[in-house]
């Protein structure tokens, strides 16, 4: 009964499976008045649907996520964490400002390989808009919080995409005669991250981190049921993707 309910809560009165499910009566209400445009919509409504059940993002997380794994042993005397989006204002134990999910997990790495591995940490990530917050900033005081020293902790801040995090992590690689940098940021991100440092003529080691998605496919009836967070996860995908053909194109 619990599982009826959420199906039906998920897929009629939420979006998008609320808008999915408005689109699939308008193209039963077009076909069964004969009405023109019926094809075209429903191929759209099919594909709105696709794009938007976990079955779908979460396959398309999985193909750029399995591109990298985190190596068997690390070694490297810096570790580069790349920022991923941060809350301007918001009360924190320390400051204001709240690192998103993404850039939470990422630091989170970064801080766990710091203490396997003692390696500084420069945290990569500027303030994007008016209302977004001081991503670097914000990560320097959660590490500060947990008790890494803060001549361990590197501030890169300027950079607004991660194109900037390669070009001012190589400035500050080479001030402080860094060589091995161990490159930490989410899984789906690695590859087009890998691509930009690579571009900038950097050697670094991956350790992907911020999984979405589990390595083992297990099936389940819900991946099936329209949902906002898958939404994100395919468009999500897609903005990597073209962001890998960016690289490879220019």
């Amino acid at each position: 009964m619990l599982v009826l309910i959420k199906f039906l809560y998920i897929t009629f009165l939420l979006p998008p499976g609320l808008f999915i499910a408005m689109l699939t009566v308008c193209c039963v209400w077009l076909h069964k008045h004969k009405q023109r445009g019926v094809g075209a919509l429903a191929v759209i409504t099919t594909l709105l649907y696709l794009i938007s059940i976990p079955l779908v993002g979460d396959w398309l997380l999985r193909s750029l996520e399995s591109r990298y794994q985190p190596p068997a042993a690390v070694s490297g005397d810096v570790i580069v964490v790349l920022g991923g989006g941060a809350t301007a204002d918001t009360p924190n134990v320390h400051g204001k400002g709240h690192l998103m999910g993404s850039a939470a997990n990422r630091l989170l790495t970064a801080a766990q390989l710091y203490h396997s591995i003692g390696a500084p940490i420069i945290i990569s990530g500027g303030q994007v808009f008016a209302n977004t917050g001081k991503e670097a900033e914000i990560a320097r005081h959660i590490l500060l919080g947990i008790g890494i020293p803060d001549e361990k902790i590197i501030v890169e801040g300027q950079s607004l995409n991660t194109t900037d995090n390669a070009k001012f992590t190589k400035q500050i690689l080479a001030e402080r005669a860094f060589t091995h940098p161990i490159l930490v940021t989410s899984a789906f991100h690695m590859e087009r991250s890998v691509g930009q440092f690579t571009k900038y003529n950097m050697t670094v080691l991956p350790y992907p981190t911020d999984y979405q998605t589990n390595t083992r496919f297990i099936f389940e009836w819900n991946q099936l049921w329209p949902r906002a967070d898958a939404f994100y996860n395919s468009q999500l995908v897609i903005k990597e993707y073209l962001g890998l053909m960016a690289i490879r194109w220019f």
